[in-house]
């Protein structure tokens, strides 16, 4: 049976959230260690966790959770037409152009000047695709990969591909299918026994929110969504040789090299925020992610609470059953998820929902397959006992 359609799954003018996952070819190890080569590349994955930063602060898309393992990743994405919408022109023009610059004659070009970003205002059709854009997974995860993959090549010369084919996608349709995946995508280090505790391993959400609360910063990756300037006093634009370019693009390089930001500043807030109104595209205004908007009715507290006891029971799973904590089954059960069946379900997600393009619960999952035209999602009967 052929994997769904992009367009059957999510489409960029509605909100929605995806589980996206992406390996490398032939499932090698080209961003860890690889035991056949002997090469570590694991530096790579602060590659692309960087450039998940920097498309965070351009795209209007929401990073929710991800995970950058040796071989693949994985990401739970929201897109935000809604906060697309509210950016002036050319606000969207220069985010477009910060990602996607187009073909240069030079390198040093690479930056947008303003009488490229008014030369792209004018042309609406253009600008209104340009939004779409912006707010599609698709393009997003185009970006992501497309340069990872070419850094990587360059370094090892050689040519072909990095990435195994097109990422792999599963629309999330409740939020008691969004807080299993979340919790599954941040313990897969622990799951592949890369480390004991989600505390201890780098590259996940969860690692980033844990440092972050302990008062941890980072160099930030975000874009300066500002135009090289080179126009006059008046505001005329100028034709400028390309030395001046160069020297402008460098100054404005320095002038934001130092900034410093909470280590998970990037990513989106964990907790929603009761006293906002459901129309509120609550847009971030520093520059560094699309919205302010949380996506659990949990706290950061609550979730770590959650994902240490789900470590922790997955690794004993074998020994025995765990007694689930009284919170713990309170919060579970609230959401409509059976307590004692709760590790089982995280721990083996991929057995699960592995081959369906929607996870969620029986009811949420069979609401979205008659919206969609479909009579049903693989997976939808199977995960019926986790669920109350």
């Amino acid at each position: 049976m052929p994997r769904a359609k992009r367009t059957e799954q999510f489409v960029a003018q509605e909100v929605c959230v995806v589980h996206v996952a992406q390996r490398c070819v032939r499932r090698a190890f080209l961003a860890g260690a690889d035991p056949v080569s002997g090469c570590d590349y694991s530096y790579r994955k602060e590659w692309i966790r960087r450039r998940m930063e920097a498309l965070a602060s351009a795209f209007g898309i929401d990073v929710l959770s991800y995970a950058i393992m040796s071989n693949h990743l994985h990401l739970i994405l929201r897109n935000r037409p809604d906060v697309v919408a509210s950016w002036a022109d050319e606000e969207a023009a220069i985010r477009w152009l910060k990602v996607f610059p187009g073909r240069r004659l030079e390198e040093h070009l690479g930056e947008p000047t303003e009488a490229e970003v008014q030369r792209l205002c004018r042309d609406k059709p253009r600008l209104q695709e340009i939004r779409n854009r912006l707010s599609d997974i698709s393009w997003f995860m185009r970006a992501l990969a497309e340069p990872i993959a070419r850094m990587a090549n360059r370094q090892d010369d050689c040519t072909g591909r990095f990435w195994e084919g097109r990422f792999k996608a599963q629309r999330i349709v409740d939020e008691a299918g969004l807080l299993a995946c979340s919790l599954y995508v941040d313990l897969n280090p622990v799951r592949a026994a890369v480390g004991d505790s989600p505390d201890c391993v780098p590259h996940t959400s969860a690692y980033d929110r844990i440092e972050a609360a302990k008062g941890k910063q980072i160099n930030s990756a975000a874009f300066d969504l500002q135009p090289v300037p080179v126009s006059d006093a008046s505001g005329q634009s100028l034709e400028v040789p390309a030395e001046k370019l160069r020297r402008a693009k460098k100054a404005k390089q320095r002038s934001s090299s130092g900034r410093r930001i909470r280590r998970d500043a990037w990513l989106a807030n964990l907790s929603l925020d009761a006293g906002k109104l459901a129309n509120d595209p609550e847009v971030h205004r520093e520059g560094l992610r699309c919205s302010n908007s949380g996506y659990l009715n949990l706290s950061l507290r609550e979730y770590m609470r959650l994902l240490r006891w789900t470590a922790s029971a997955g690794r004993e799973s074998m020994r025995g059953r765990q007694s689930v904590p009284k919170d713990v089954a309170r919060a579970l059960r609230h959401r409509g998820i059976e307590a004692e069946m709760w590790s089982e379900l995280v721990w083996n997600w991929q057995r699960y929902f592995g081959r369906s393009g929607c996870a969620g619960s029986p009811k949420a999952m069979k609401a979205d397959a008659e919206n969609s035209g479909r009579r049903w999602y693989r997976g939808q009967g199977a995960v019926a006992a986790f669920f109350c």
